[in-house]
């Protein structure tokens, strides 16, 4: 079994600290308990990407026109999930676990990387801001970020991982659709 190079071990534990300082003042900063029942909320909301797959079965459900494009984006958030919970599973990497971080809401794994909320979150903003023509990603990213710091739940690193990972397969998924309606709106309702 390879052994890790002291300096190596010296600057993750220094990483790690900074990330258990910036999670503490964060629920210092936060901890009123009307964030922290807004957090479990969205941790509620966020779970297995549930919230997000009934936003867009509703979309499916209203925007007959559009009905497949609202499937596949709703497809495209329950993959981003998927894929955030085998990233997981190879890292492996513990939830925070420090005196001075307060865990406030229950996790159905104690695996950290990349928060499955944080990627689910960004990939339906990239998706669903796509068939609303709404810009999503500013209003939903980041409170389902910061929720996931206050109920202490997951590392800064987790989230930012998670937002950027889900925005990228959003964005993936977002590309296909381009192709079933972007020449509809280019055209003014016409097939393109």
């Amino acid at each position: 079994m390879a052994t890790r190079h002291p300096r190596t071990v010296d600057r993750r534990r220094t990483a790690v600290a900074a990330e258990i300082t910036v999670l503490s003042r964060v629920q210092r900063a936060l901890g009123h308990r009307l964030v922290v029942a807004s957090a479990r909320g969205l941790s509620w909301f966020g779970e297995h990407s549930a919230g997000w797959l009934a936003v867009g079965l509703a979309g499916a459900a209203v925007d007959r026109a559009r009905r497949r494009d609202w499937l596949v984006a709703t497809a495209g958030v329950a993959g981003s999930h998927a894929v955030a919970i085998v990233v997981k599973r190879v890292v492996r990497r513990q939830r925070p676990d420090d005196e001075s971080v307060a865990v406030l809401a229950g996790t159905p794994s104690r695996l950290s990387f990349p928060s499955a909320h944080a990627v689910s979150t960004a990939a339906a903003a990239v998706l669903f801001s796509r068939l609303t023509g709404r810009r999503l990603e500013p209003v939903l990213v980041p409170p389902m970020l910061l929720s996931r710091l206050v109920l202490g739940v997951h590392y800064p690193t987790d989230v930012a991982a998670g937002a950027a990972l889900g925005a990228v397969l959003g964005g993936l998924v977002r590309r296909q659709l381009d192709g079933g309606f972007v020449g509809r709106e280019l055209d003014g309702g016409a097939a393109g």
